[in-house]
């Protein structure tokens, strides 16, 4: 669904703290430090709200391949 490495890699695209995506999501920031650090696991509904939230924000997730999982921004909409 979502990587602590895709997290860490969508808030950088966005120039968002841990703070800023705690503040858009309702989750607490330690929560989302130790997904990122990978010393817990999101439950799938928390998980999936954090991807929501990036994609409302322009975030699009790569699926992992042979080069692993990534993100990106969207592209501009004419």
């Amino acid at each position: 669904m979502i990587t602590g490495e895709q997290c860490r890699a969508a808030r950088a695209l966005l120039r968002w703290s841990q703070s800023d995506l705690a503040e858009r999501t309702s989750i607490s920031t330690v929560t989302i430090r130790n997904f990122e650090l990978g010393r817990s696991v999101l439950k799938e509904s928390t998980a999936r709200l954090v991807r929501f939230t990036f994609q409302d924000a322009g975030v699009v997730f790569l699926d992992p391949d042979d080069e692993g999982p990534g993100a990106r921004l969207a592209k501009p909409v004419d």
